[in-house]
C-alpha cells in the first residue's frame, strides 16, 4: 500500500516538474568533442529522465540474472518446507484423532521435508505416533531425546510423568513433575503432582515452599493457593500439636485467617490455644467458626477447654454455644449430651427432641436411646429409639473419594489429592436410606427381659428359647434394607428370627394372645400396623 503511494507521489513530482519547464522555455547548449549541440530544455529533462529509466532496468535485469541460481533454489526450498509443514499439520490432526498409521505416514515425510532440528514439533509427531501404535518404549525414548533440548525439554518431562503416571511408577512420576516445576513453577500438572508428592512424605514445609514458589493470576487461582496453603498449615500444626504447642498456635492462627470457615484449622488452632491457656482467644476462634460452620468436633473442643471442669460448666459452654447458633440441631444435640452428662434428663430430653425437629438424623435417636436408658432404663423404649436410629437419615462424616473417615485428613487415602476430604453425608449412605424406604415395616419392639415382673409371665415362658435369644439381640425388619442397617446378629439368632413360622403357629397364637395381653412397658407395635392379633409381624413374639 505504501509502495503504491510512493509511486504516485513520484509520478505526481514528475509531472509537476515537466509542467513547470513547459511553462518556462528554454534552450541547452552541449559541447562534445567538439561539437555543439543545441536542444530545449524540455527535450533535455526528457533524457536525463528516459536515461535513468534505462540504468535502472539494466541493472534489475543484471542482477537477476546474478541471483536466478539462488532464487530458483529458495522457491524449492519454500515449497518443499511448506509442503513439510503441511504433513506435519495433517499428522498432528491424525494423532489427535488418534489415526496411528496416518500420523506415522506423516511423520515420516515431515522428516524427509524438515529438519528435526529446525522444527521441533517432529519429534513430538513421531512420540503421539509411537504412543498411538503402542510402541510405549520408543515414545519413552523420543520424550528423553528432549530433555536435551532446551526448547523441548518441559514437553518431553511431561511426556514422560504421564507415561510414569501410566505405569504405576509413582516415584519416576514425581521426580519428573519436580525437575518441571523447578524449571517452569507456573505449570499446573508439574506444581500439583509435585505438591502430592510433598504432602505424601509429610513434607508440609517443602509442600508450602513450592506453593510459595508460584505466582498465581487472577482471582480463582488465588482463592484456589489461599485454600491449599491453609490446608498444608492446618496439617502441619496437627502434627506438631503435641511436640511443639507455640509453633502450631501460630500455624494454626494463619490457617484460620486464611480460611475463616475451615473448620479442621479452627480446631487446631483452639486445642493450640487451650494447651497455652489463652482460653479466651481459643475461645473467640471456635466461637466464629461455629456461626459460620456448626460442627460436633469444634463443640467438642470448646465445651472441654479446661479439663478440670465440671459437667455443669460445661453444660454452661454448651448453652452458649447454642446461643450463638439458635435453631439448628447441632446445637441442641451438644445442649442434650452436655446436659445428660450432668444428669439433667428433663432438659437432655427436650434439647433432643428439639434437635429431632429439626434435623432427625441417626445420633439423635441414639442420644435418646442414651438418655431413656440413663433416666429409665426402660430396654423396651430403649430398642425403640435404636430401631428408630437404624432407618433414619446417617450423620456428616468427612468423605474423599468415596472413602468415609471420621477425622479430618489433609490428603485423600485413595488418589492422594489435597484438601479431598469434606463435611457432608456419604452418597452411598444416601442410597441406602431412600432404598430402605420403600416398603419399609418397622419392627416391632420386645419385651424388656424376662425376669422383670410383667403380666404375661406364663405366656413368655412357653417360649423360652425365642425370648432368649431375642433378649441378646435388638430385633431386624422383615426385609434387610441395607448392609448398614443390618444388625451384627449371630448366624444363630438370625436363623431363629427370619425361621419361617409353622402351621399350627397361628392357632396357639390365637390361643395365647386373650390370655396374656401386652405388658405395659411394651410400646407393642404402632396403630396403624395392627389391625388384629393374626396379622402382627413376625418379630412380635408375645
Amino acid at each position: 500500500m505504501f509502495r503504491i503511494l510512493f509511486y504516485l507521489v513520484v509520478i505526481f513530482l514528475l509531472g509537476l516538474g515537466f509542467a513547470w519547464l513547459a511553462d518556462r522555455p528554454g534552450q541547452l547548449d552541449l559541447v562534445f568533442a567538439g561539437n555543439r549541440y543545441e536542444v530545449s530544455l524540455m527535450t533535455a529533462a526528457v533524457a536525463v529522465v528516459a536515461l535513468v529509466a534505462a540504468i535502472m532496468v539494466l541493472w534489475w535485469l543484471v542482477r537477476s540474472i546474478w541471483t536466478s541460481p539462488y532464487t530458483v533454489a529458495r522457491y524449492f526450498r519454500v515449497r518443499r518446507r511448506d509442503r513439510g509443514y503441511q504433513a506435519l499439520s495433517t499428522g498432528m490432526i491424525a494423532a489427535g484423532a488418534g489415526d496411528g498409521g496416518l500420523a506415522r505416514r506423516m511423520s515420516q515425510q515431515a522428516a524427509k521435508l524438515i529438519s528435526s532440528d529446525q522444527e521441533p514439533l517432529i519429534h513430538l509427531l513421531d512420540a503421539q505416533a509411537a504412543l498411538l501404535d503402542g510402541d510405549r518404549n520408543a515414545a519413552r525414548e523420543k520424550f528423553t531425546a528432549m530433555l536435551d533440548d532446551p526448547e523441548m525439554r518441559l514437553l518431553g518431562l511431561r511426556g514422560l510423568y504421564l507415561e510414569a503416571e501410566r505405569m504405576g511408577e509413582r516415584e519416576a512420576a514425581r521426580h519428573y513433575a519436580e525437575r518441571a516445576a523447578e524449571a517452569a513453577p507456573q505449570l499446573e500438572w508439574a506444581a500439583t503432582a509435585a505438591l502430592e508428592g510433598k504432602t505424601a512424605e509429610g513434607d508440609w514445609d517443602g509442600a508450602m515452599k513450592l506453593l510459595d514458589g508460584r505466582k498465581p493470576s487472577g482471582t480463582t487461582a488465588k482463592e484456589v493457593a489461599s485454600r491449599r496453603r491453609a490446608v498444608l498449615l492446618t496439617a502441619k500444626a496437627n502434627d506438631i500439636l503435641d511436640s511443639d504447642p507455640q509453633a502450631a498456635r501460630m500455624a494454626g492462627l494463619e490457617a484460620h485467617k486464611l480460611r475463616p470457615d475451615f473448620v479442621p484449622a479452627a480446631v487446631v488452632a483452639g486445642r493450640a490455644l487451650f494447651r497455652l491457656n489463652e482460653l479466651r482467644k481459643g475461645s473467640k476462634v471456635l466461637e466464629s467458626v461455629w456461626k459460620k460452620e456448626p460442627h460436633p468436633e469444634v463443640a467438642d473442643v470448646y465445651i472441654h477447654a479446661r479439663p478440670g471442669d465440671s459437667v455443669q460448666d460445661r453444660l454452661t459452654r454448651a448453652k452458649r454455644l447454642e446461643s450463638l447458633k439458635q435453631n439448628n440441631a447441632e446445637s441442641s444435640l451438644i445442649v442434650g449430651r452436655a446436659a445428660l452428662d450432668a444428669g439433667e434428663f428433663k432438659l437432655a430430653r427436650e434439647a433432643c427432641e428439639t434437635a429431632a425437629r429439626l434435623g432427625p438424623r441417626e445420633a439423635v435417636y441414639l442420644l435418646m436411646a442414651d438418655i431413656e436408658e440413663a433416666e429409665t432404663g426402660d430396654q423396651g423404649r430403649v430398642r425403640q429409639w435404636l430401631a428408630k436410629a437404624l432407618r433414619a437419615p446417617r450423620d456428616p462424616a468427612w468423605v474423599a473419594d468415596g472413602f468415609v473417615s471420621e477425622r479430618w485428613a489433609p490428603i485423600s487415602p485413595v488418589t492422594g489429592k489435597l484438601d479431598a476430604f469434606e463435611w457432608r453425608t456419604p452418597i452411598e449412605r444416601l442410597a441406602q436410606v431412600i432404598e430402605g424406604e420403600e416398603d419399609f415395616t418397622p419392627p416391632a419392639i420386645p419385651a424388656p427381659e424376662p425376669e422383670a415382673p410383667q403380666k404375661n409371665d406364663d405366656a413368655m415362658a412357653k417360649e423360652p428359647v425365642v425370648i432368649e435369644a431375642e433378649a441378646e439381640q435388638p430385633p431386624m425388619p422383615d426385609k434387610p434394607e441395607t448392609e448398614e442397617s443390618v444388625s451384627p446378629k449371630p448366624a444363630e439368632a438370625v436363623a431363629t428370627v427370619s425361621k419361617p413360622v409353622p402351621a399350627n403357629a397361628n392357632s396357639v397364637e390365637e390361643e395365647e394372645a386373650p390370655v396374656a395381653p401386652p405388658s405395659p412397658d411394651d410400646p407393642g407395635v404402632e396403630p396403624d400396623k395392627e389391625t388384629n392379633g393374626s396379622t402382627q409381624s413376625g418379630f412380635r413374639l408375645f
